[in-house]
């Protein structure tokens, strides 16, 4: 079965505006005649009446062969590249003609919704690791303000209480404006978006300008897009520059953070973890458990003392993080401080991340969404801190992505963890076997007596992982998060890895915590 396909959001209503004016613009070539839009797409099947097409060229064919569907949706025009300007034509619709469209998307999209001029409070946040996690605590943190809030991150996409599936972790420029025009429409005032670096890379960020940006750390991950990690840390830099925002909050958690207020060209606030270099603010964890992790943020302007319901000191430096954008964008310290000063702290849910997923007396079974040798480091040692059996580590690699880190990944696993199961992930269009070769190679390379073993079936693997846990023992899966789909040879298959987890808990006698998963 397949996966369920994201639904983007769109405005209700644009105002159209004139295809010569945009024409007039970005210089554009070819006739815009008297066509006006009110809306603009970059895949056929998300066309509305009235949109402008944006034509690209793909990997394996170019947008202009969708065109003619695009049309009979009720495109307008068609936005192309020279190489696709023929087969648009043949639509009969106004074609304008640019060498690169895509560098225009994120300017055109913010000219058709109007988002330049009007939008909600912006915060965007960057980062290897702890993106998805500080937005959420954002989003959460509106809803404690009494402020209404919207979300784009990896996980979801939220306008008011309306939640989505997300597609990628960053929307490409058109489905960004769209979204961020209809939080305004809906009302939205203060939204939380997800800043990858390849949407920074890729365009898909342009025409949005933060109130504040929030950098979260950085470590290896992704050098298959980028050549190095320098290269891959310029890609996120560009953030922290006056186009791209107003203000920022840095975590100096990793040496690149330094480097971010370095290169900086907007006001900066630095915070750290207890024990780091010295920062404007500091988290200090002062409680662990299975259920929550309880800290203290701490500047010169004051404190805020607070709990969440996820465990890691790494959790707590990402709503640290989360909390000083707040205060950087406005928000009066002392109306944060007793919004999530009670009880019940902040209370948000995380989906997919260290998310415990095992009920009262069973063994703490987690899914997490980190894949990143550093995210595994920071969240075994989280586990472990609460752990007092053996944890058990089960995880699978990304295929066709950075094989770089694939055997640091499994380094961190055994030297966190006590067994070690590897599984298949998203092999996509590589040899699952052979993904799994690596990481068991490397394994046993790293520390050849830690127990390891092999299962490319994930609903083996974690009903194996299951049979070797006792109470007080404890499963960390790490990869498959949120997801709700396993991408095999190019088709994205429904599958949820915490719906898994959860039915190989019961078939084992033990209790499992109630679903809260969308759409999955």
């Amino acid at each position: 079965m397949a996966a369920p396909t994201p639904n983007p959001f769109v405005p209700d209503s644009t105002a159209p505006t004139a295809l010569a004016d945009l024409a007039a613009r970005f210089d554009l070539a070819g006739d815009p005649g008297d066509a006006a839009v009110s809306g603009i797409s970059l895949g056929s099947g998300a066309v509305r009446p009235g949109h402008l097409f944006i034509a690209l060229q793909g990997l394996r064919s170019h947008g202009a062969e969708y065109a003619q569907q695009a049309v009979d949706a009720g495109a307008a025009a068609v936005l192309t590249d020279p190489a696709g300007r023929e087969q648009a034509a043949a639509t009969g619709v106004p074609v304008l003609i640019t060498p690169e469209p895509r560098a225009l998307l994120g300017e055109l999209a913010a000219a058709v919704y109007g988002t330049r001029a009007e939008h909600p409070l912006l915060l965007g946040v960057t980062g290897t690791n702890g993106k998805t996690s500080t937005v959420h605590f954002l989003a959460g943190l509106f809803d404690l303000l009494g402020v209404s809030g919207g979300l784009s991150s990896t996980a979801e996409r939220r306008v008011g209480d309306e939640r989505r599936v997300a597609g990628l972790t960053t929307p490409e420029a058109t489905e960004l404006h769209a979204l961020i025009a209809r939080m305004r429409e809906a009302g939205v005032e203060a939204a939380a978006i997800e800043v990858s670096a390849q949407g920074l890379s890729r365009h898909r960020l342009d025409g949005v300008r933060f109130d504040v940006a929030g950098f979260t750390n950085l470590s290896h991950d992704h050098l298959d897009d980028y050549a190095d990690m320098e290269e891959y840390y310029r890609a996120k830099a560009v953030l922290f520059q006056p186009d791209r925002a107003v203000r920022a909050v840095v975590s100096l958690d990793t040496p690149w953070g330094a480097r971010v207020v370095e290169d900086a060209g907007v006001p900066v606030v630095t915070v750290v973890q207890a024990g780091g270099p010295a920062a404007d603010w500091t988290v200090t964890v002062t409680e662990e458990t299975q259920a929550h992790t309880a800290f203290v943020l701490e500047g010169a302007q004051g404190a805020i003392a607070t709990r969440i319901p996820v465990l890691g000191a790494h959790m707590a430096a990402n709503a640290g993080l989360a909390l000083l954008m707040l205060v950087e964008a406005g928000f009066d310290l002392q109306r944060v401080r007793e919004a999530v000063e009670g009880p019940q702290g902040m209370a948000v849910t995380l989906p997919g991340r260290t998310e415990l997923v095992s009920g009262p007396g069973a063994p703490a079974v987690y899914v997490d969404f980190g894949h990143s040798p550093h995210a595994f480091q920071e969240t075994l040692a989280a586990v472990r801190a609460v752990t007092p059996g053996k944890v058990i580590m089960l995880f699978g690699a990304d295929g066709d992505r950075d094989t770089t880190k694939r055997a640091d990944m499994s380094r961190a696993a055994v030297e966190g963890g006590d067994v070690l199961i590897v599984t298949d992930h998203h092999p996509r269009f590589e040899d699952p076997a052979s993904i799994r070769a690596t990481l068991v190679a490397a394994a046993r390379e790293a520390a050849p007596q830690h127990p390891v073993h092999e299962e490319g079936s994930p609903e083996r693997a974690i009903r194996l992982a299951v049979s070797m846990a006792e109470p007080g023992d404890a499963i960390l899966w790490a990869g498959p998060g949120h997801q709700n789909y396993r991408d095999i040879r190019g088709v994205r298959t429904d599958y949820s890895a915490r719906r898994e987890a959860r039915a190989a808990l019961r078939e084992a006698g033990w209790a499992a915590a109630d679903s809260h998963d969308l759409a999955t």
